[in-house]
């Protein structure tokens, strides 16, 4: 980082603080026990544990949740408590926000806007230490990463045209390239 020495040296004052410390030493631990071994939720797990959270929270896309269903039941059976928000919560129709009937899925009918504000202020009134984000849309997850007083990480991130992996297009760029390139 020859081009913002700088910023190096104000990052390396972050990690003066302990929780912010904590996190990394406990990240690196994880990585090198379970490198190549531990699947992601895994990591996960160990994350809390090595921190000492207890309560997690599990922010899903209704479209994901039986993978969000799953997931509450791995976290439980570590001893987690867990408290999950879909995000379809408060039941709010889409014309609330200001679109109109032509921008809904199936215009004319009654649908529920995604609401990422109320599913981290959920969280946030529960007392979450941890959460995590399955499946949030594009820009929901960054409201709902805004409003989130709990750190967060991120276990699914939605890809309805890759099955939830958004790397595939970078690992097949031939087949993705007209879905990618301008």
């Amino acid at each position: 980082m020859i081009a913002y020495p700088k910023i190096v040296e104000e990052s390396m004052k972050k990690y003066g603080d302990e929780f912010i410390r904590s996190i990394h030493r406990s990240s690196t631990l994880i990585e090198k026990e379970g490198y190549g071994f531990w699947p992601r939720v895994r990591e996960v797990v160990e994350l809390c544990k090595r921190l000492n959270i207890k309560r997690v929270g599990v922010a899903f896309c209704v479209g994901l949740s039986e993978e969000a269903s799953r997931l509450d039941k791995v976290f439980e059976a570590w001893g987690l408590e867990v408290y999950s928000v879909a995000c379809k919560c408060g039941a709010i129709d889409k014309t609330c926000i200001g679109l109109k009937e032509e921008d809904k899925l199936k215009p004319g009918h009654y649908e529920a806007i995604c609401n990422p504000v109320l599913q981290a202020m959920v969280l946030n009134q529960v007392g979450t230490e941890l959460n995590v984000v399955v499946g949030l849309c594009v820009g929901h997850d960054t409201l709902f990463m805004r409003f989130s007083k709990a750190p967060m990480v991120y276990l699914i991130a939605k890809d309805r045209a890759t099955g939830h992996n958004p790397a595939a297009p970078l690992y097949s760029p031939h087949y993705f390239s007209k879905r990618i390139l301008p």
